[in-house]
């Protein structure tokens, strides 16, 4: 999903309405079926970055926000390369191209992959619909083998989302520049692999101090 050109004062937006989308946590599921990984007793939890729609911007506090992160997701429209660099400067990643990601960037990124990280399986896309198609017909294939994922990641909707469906963790990280007067914060995710599962934390960023093209 693409920044729409002309909408509004990037400022003007309610810092209330965006302090209740960020500043919730969901903890791990009863039900849910992930198994964590083995760690070693008194080893800190493992944690995964999850990001999206960066829009060839990242900003400096991301750094910070995934610092001693395991991995990082992105879940795509990236725009810019060097995106991709500083992020696997700080940490292994894993990414695939969005629907604004265009040229050599999206010819070297898949549109969507399975994947594994701290002992989670995982599968990300940048469109919810297009993934969870691809996934159910079985298309998508990794060193997982036939394994199903226990964390689903998509961005797209600009809109931090998590559920639970069926012991399966389904993620939108928002968007990490909020670049729609509409969009409340921008927004990146931490993953944690606790004990019981998976436990979800979002972190507030500050809104893109750029405008992006208003071809994107």
């Amino acid at each position: 999903m693409g920044p729409k050109s002309g909408e509004g004062d990037p400022g003007k937006r309610n810092p209330e309405r965006s302090k209740r989308k960020t500043a919730s946590a969901i903890e791990p599921s009863p039900g849910q079926t992930c198994p964590a990984a083995e760690a070693e007793p008194g080893a800190p939890a493992a944690r995964i970055g999850v990001i999206a729609d960066t829009h060839g911007y990242l900003d400096p506090a991301i750094a910070e926000a995934f610092a001693g992160v395991t991995h990082i997701i992105h879940a795509g429209d990236i725009v810019d390369p060097t995106t991709l660099t500083v992020l696997r400067g700080i940490a292994p990643l894993t990414a695939v191209a969005g629907n604004i990601d265009t040229g050599e960037l999206a010819e070297s990124l898949p549109r969507e992959v399975l994947g594994e990280a701290a002992g989670i399986r995982f599968a990300v896309g940048h469109k919810r619909k297009r993934l969870l198609k691809r996934l159910a017909s079985a298309k998508l294939v990794s060193a997982a083998g036939d394994k199903p994922p226990c964390l689903v990641v998509f961005g797209h909707e600009h809109a931090p989302s998590v559920s639970w469906v069926e012991g399966v963790l389904y993620l939108n990280p928002g968007t990490a520049t909020a670049p729609d007067e509409e969009d409340d914060a921008a927004t990146v995710a931490i993953v944690t692999v606790v004990a019981a599962g998976l436990s979800v934390t979002f972190v507030p960023l500050p809104r893109a101090p750029l405008t992006p093209p208003a071809d994107l």
